[in-house]
């Protein structure tokens, strides 16, 4: 197999690998009451105070009513919690509980592994270079999207 076949295997392969890998490393008996997707939502989140429910769905691409069913049950499950602004009773702050931000640190471990496994055989020049290449390939498939959408 030359290269640019190697690479377009991988390129095929690797979503899959990632997502099932991830699913099993994420959900563990801790967190077995939650899917892969609500983990997704709690990093969308983040630590910090001051999420609104229409900045994470944008941030996630989806809408604020396919969001809300999910935070319904987060909130349920003591992982995240709303407030509401007190000068726009509007607006609803989410933020992480204390069992959030444990899943939240739990999935950035799995990213954090997921990166350095990236990078173990690589010598400090060669970083560059892959943080390049996999940004001209998160621009082709944001211009791809895009681009389906306007045809």
């Amino acid at each position: 197999m030359d290269a640019y076949e190697t690479i377009s295997d991988v390129l095929v392969n690797l979503f899959y690998e990632i997502l099932d890998l991830e699913e099993k490393a994420i959900i563990t008996d801790e967190f077995r009451d939650i899917s892969n997707n609500d983990m997704h939502i709690i990093e969308a989140i983040g630590l910090g105070n001051d999420s609104t429910m229409s900045a994470v769905a944008r941030k996630l691409k989806i809408t604020a009513g396919s969001l809300t069913t999910s935070m319904n049950s987060l909130v349920k499950k003591d992982y995240v919690e709303r407030r509401r602004c007190e000068q726009d009773r509007r607006v609803v702050y989410i933020s992480l509980t204390e069992k959030g931000r444990k899943a939240y640190f739990h999935h950035e471990r799995f990213h954090r592994q997921m990166t350095n496994a990236a990078i173990a055989s690589l010598n400090e020049g060669e970083i560059p270079l892959l943080a390049k290449t996999l940004d001209g390939l998160a621009v082709f498939f944001r211009n791809y999207g895009e681009d389906a959408m306007i045809k």
